[in-house]
């Protein structure tokens, strides 16, 4: 069998000078607190601290990175037990093996770094993945979730979370997260955010029901408003941070009261058109900036998404199965109406993200670079790799500097991730700062002052933490 290795200089760069640096820098870095202020991973799963079911169900039902991988190799997302519960042991075990034969699709991708070290760190495994071990792999790992010390809460406190956020409906109770709040053996400041965008869409189907879940009198307008602000104050009080946006533009328009008033009315109606529904959901973010600013809530927008590309997935398996496929994204003109009203409020924080690589330099950059309230995220989703974390950090940083940056953000469901996805970035992060130091551009305590920052110190700031 073939050994699973992990190189201790892992995507440090290759000069031997700039990587004698960048070790330096990582050793102080590496075994620093997690900082996670964008993520899924569901609250319940801590709440109730039960043991993960098997390696399948852990591994990779829930992980849409994985799944589309397998997917575009021929593998059917049936047979993975996607957008299904817990599987019986023979169909968890049919899909871990599918997953190990096909362990060479993921070649080439961060999923690749990601399972490696979680294979190796958190269960000891030995041997690279293939259809020969796949059977002795899930018996080794489906042994070690039997035991106390891989219940979730266990591995929370070992992968050393000081801050976890889920994501979270507006209209939900949030009754794991007010237990969290009250259990006291919990170290982990684990947090609701506040994810409105289908109550802003109002031409989905069934909108005028969907938005009663709000509570309150949504009858007209001004109810829906101030269902919305009475729904974040709740949020706040149970300790959410940021309110996370993601549609598929970035417009900001706003609307004339009257003209608000009249679409909602025909929204509730059922008779609103799809101009008007993507006027009012565009007239809707800059209101969302607006209670940002007076209630705090730091603003994260991920807009330049077409959700569920390919409708007969959908059908079968729901939303988040791995077919949300980038679009090209526009941000100056989109965002200026929003930025000329708040972008220099000092209560706004605005963390811009993007599936678009040229919209960091030419855009999310020079905003940054200007407006107090903007910060670039992190390099998500399609370009959490390191081929574009390493772009990003040029064309970020020379334009608008490090303080300006968010820290680094996992947006992940996959619990047992979380760790890695963090290590991957510090190594890129010391890598790229590393070579500003052999460049003789910064000293080295410079660099390990700001790389110390980004993993600690700039996601606190950012996120008002």
């Amino acid at each position: 069998m073939a050994a699973l290795t992990l190189h201790p200089d892992r995507l440090l760069p290759a000069d031997p000078g700039v990587r004698s640096i960048a070790r330096r820098l990582y050793a102080e870095v590496q075994g620093l607190p997690i900082i996670s202020p964008h993520g899924h991973v569901d609250p319940r799963l801590i709440l109730d601290d039960r043991p993960f079911v098997d390696p399948a169900s852990l591994f990779i039902q829930p992980d849409h990175y994985v799944t589309r991988l397998l997917h575009s190799g021929g593998v059917p997302l049936t047979d993975l037990g996607v957008g299904e519960g817990p599987l019986p042991e023979p169909r968890a075990r049919e899909a871990w093996r599918l997953f190990c034969a096909n362990w060479q699709l993921l070649r080439g991708t961060p999923v690749r770094f990601w399972f490696e070290s979680s294979l190796a760190d958190v269960f000891g495994v030995s041997e690279r993945p293939s259809a020969h071990n796949a059977d002795a792999l899930y018996d080794q790992i489906a042994e070690q979730l039997g035991r106390d010390s891989h219940r979730p809460r266990a591995l929370l406190e070992r992968f050393d979370i000081a801050f976890l956020a889920t994501t979270d409906d507006p209209a939900d109770d949030l009754a794991a997260h007010r237990a969290l709040r009250e259990d006291e053996s919990i170290a982990t400041r684990i947090a609701p955010t506040f994810r409105p965008d289908r109550y802003l869409e109002a031409g989905r189907p069934g909108w005028a029901e969907l938005v009663k879940e709000l509570g309150g009198d949504v009858g007209d307008y001004a109810g829906y408003i101030a269902a919305l602000e009475e729904r974040r104050r709740y949020f706040i009080s149970l300790g959410a941070v940021s309110a996370d946006h993601g549609h598929v533009d970035a417009g900001t328009e706003p609307l004339g009261i009257r003209e608000a008033e009249r679409i909602y009315r025909s929204a509730l109606a059922g008779t609103v058109t799809p101009r008007e529904a993507l006027a009012f959901r565009r007239h809707m973010t800059f209101e969302m900036a607006r209670m940002s600013c007076d209630d705090g809530l730091v603003m994260t927008l991920h807009p330049g998404i077409w959700r569920n590309h390919h409708p007969a997935t959908l059908a079968a398996h729901g939303p988040d199965t791995g077919h949300d496929i980038p679009v090209a994204l526009e941000l100056t003109a989109a965002l200026q109406p929003l930025l000329d009203r708040f972008g220099t409020h000092p209560n706004l924080h605005l963390v811009l993200f993007t599936v678009d690589p040229d919209v960091y330099s030419r855009e999310i950059a020079p905003l940054a670079g200007f407006y107090p309230s903007v910060y670039a995220g992190a390099p998500w989703w399609f370009l959490d790799n390191p081929s574009e974390i390493r772009r990003y950090q040029r064309a970020v940083t020379e334009i608008a500097g490090f303080s300006r940056l968010s820290g680094f953000i996992d947006d992940t469901r996959a619990f047992c991730s979380i760790p890695a996805r963090h290590d991957m970035s510090r190594r890129l992060d010391a890598g790229f700062l590393a070579g500003l130091v052999a460049e003789h551009r910064l000293e080295e305590d410079e660099a390990l002052d700001t790389l110390t920052g980004l993993v600690v110190t700039q996601p606190r700031e950012v996120f008002k933490l």
